[in-house]
Formats: structure tokens, C-alpha cells, sequence
């Protein structure tokens, strides 16, 4: 999608701090991070979130990418946190299927 903010930093349009790129997804460090470390997981291709998802194994993939990611930052062995937020009512704000992963201090519940 040509205005699609993640698409264009997938194909190189726009900068990213990239931690991880494969074939598929894509691994970058959020602009506002809500925690010491927040990067964004996302496909290359384009879905607007996770009900669009046609492709069970891409969806695998982005997993995979967490734990390499996790491996990376150092974070894998205290623990973090992955989200994926649906829709307007689930607080997607973005609409390319995405998913965040927050670490490096310890996070509570409820998120907040």
C-alpha cells in the first residue's frame, strides 16, 4: 500500500533502526518507545492487522523473529512482553499488522 507508513519503511523509503530483516519481517526499534527496549515486528507484505492474515506460517515467522530479536537485545532470559493490537477498540493505530515487543525492565499487569 503506497501511504502505508510501515509499508514504506519496509521497502526502504522511510529510515528505520532495523534489529532484524528476513525474506518476510521486519524488526526495528519504535520511535516512542514504552520501555527500554520496544521494537516493532512487522510482515513485509501487507495486511492491516491480524484478522486480514492469510498466511498461518508468516504469522510463525514473526514469532521466530521475536526470539531472535529477544536473543539480540539481551532480554530473552528476564523476560518481555509481545503485543499485537487489533482494530480501533483494540488500540492499533497503525494499520499494518504489527507487533511490539517491550523489555528491559519490569512490566506490569494491567499494561499501562
Amino acid at each position: 500500500m503506497e501511504n502505508c507508513l510501515f509499508c514504506r519503511i519496509a521497502n526502504g523509503e522511510i529510515p528505520s533502526a532495523k534489529v532484524y530483516e528476513d525474506d518476510a519481517v521486519l524488526a526495528f526499534r519504535d520511535i516512542a518507545p514504552a520501555a527500554p527496549e520496544h521494537v516493532l515486528i512487522i510482515p513485509k507484505k501487507h495486511y492491516d492487522n491480524v484478522m486480514q492474515l492469510d498466511d498461518d506460517l508468516l504469522l510463525a515467522r514473526m514469532f521466530a523473529a521475536a526470539r531472535e530479536v529477544a536473543k539480540q537485545l539481551g532480554i530473552s532470559e528476564s523476560g518481555f512482553r509481545l503485543v499485537i493490537n487489533t482494530g480501533k477498540d483494540g488500540g492499533q493505530t497503525v494499520e499494518h499488522l504489527h507487533m511490539h515487543m517491550l523489555g528491559a525492565r519490569e512490566l506490569g499487569w494491567p499494561p499501562g
